[in-house]
């Protein structure tokens, strides 16, 4: 996979931009519709890009400690879907405008990603977006404490990182942690679990570069490497309903 961090002459000389180089890998991953249909309970996550000094960086979520469910923790908007969104799409996108005030016109949806199922067996699709640099979150305060950026790189090279290997049905995950420094905050932010996780398979996709951590991933074959770790969760879910 080619990487996309290349120089700016390089970019002028292809006549594309990151923005664009990181849209045209990001439509070989795309997995449509194909687990639209999932029985259980669904829920989906946008995972919002900017170009920002000539880089990609992600916008996180902090969850408002009013929350029963995982008060403080750092998210990617999102949510559980309800009967009126057409799709993982349109769930991920009604979230995002309730949690950080981002309109759908607003986001220039990319694909959706190999979802995950999570703690409670709901199907959890990322869905990928860009949004323009000119973006102001304006978080409700009711679901959202704080909101803040990471650039994409860091889910490959790191500062602060660490992993433990949990036992799911007898398989071994990879749980990764990251520990973020806010130079504009000065503050500290901590990203697990699945949001860690739809961060580094997102920075993988697209730069397409070892990171300098173990994955549980072929980066040779990142979709099909990620569908195999993914499928048996998902029939194991299935079997249950």
């Amino acid at each position: 996979m080619a990487a996309v961090n290349v120089s700016i002459e390089e970019q002028e000389s292809s006549g594309m931009s990151v923005k664009d180089k990181a849209k045209l890998q990001l439509k070989k991953f795309d997995i449509g519709d194909r687990f639209s249909h999932f029985p259980g309970g669904k829920a989906s996550v946008l995972l919002p890009l900017m170009v920002k000094d000539g880089k990609l960086h992600l916008l996180f979520t902090v969850r408002s400690m009013k929350l029963r469910r995982s008060p403080g923790e750092v998210c990617f908007p999102g949510g559980r879907s309800e009967p009126t969104d057409k799709d993982e799409i349109s769930t991920a996108l009604r979230e995002a405008q309730e949690e950080v005030g981002l309109h759908p016109e607003q986001a220039e949806v990319i694909c959706r990603l190999v979802p995950l199922i999570d703690r409670t067996d709901s199907l959890v699709t990322p869905v990928v977006a860009f949004i323009e640099d000119t973006f102001q979150a304006r978080p409700n305060p009711e679901e959202v404490s704080d909101t803040f950026f990471v650039p994409l790189e860091y889910f490959i090279r790191p500062s602060k990182y660490n992993v433990v290997t949990i036992q799911i049905n007898g398989l071994p995950y990879l749980v990764h942690s990251f520990e973020y420094d806010d130079p504009e905050r000065k503050t500290s932010f901590r990203i697990v679990g699945l949001t860690a996780n739809f961060a580094v398979f997102l920075a993988l996709a697209i730069f397409g570069e070892k990171p300098t951590f173990e994955v549980q991933y072929d980066l040779d074959n990142l979709n099909s490497s990620a569908m195999d770790s993914f499928l048996p969760q998902y029939e194991r879910v299935k079997s249950k309903l």
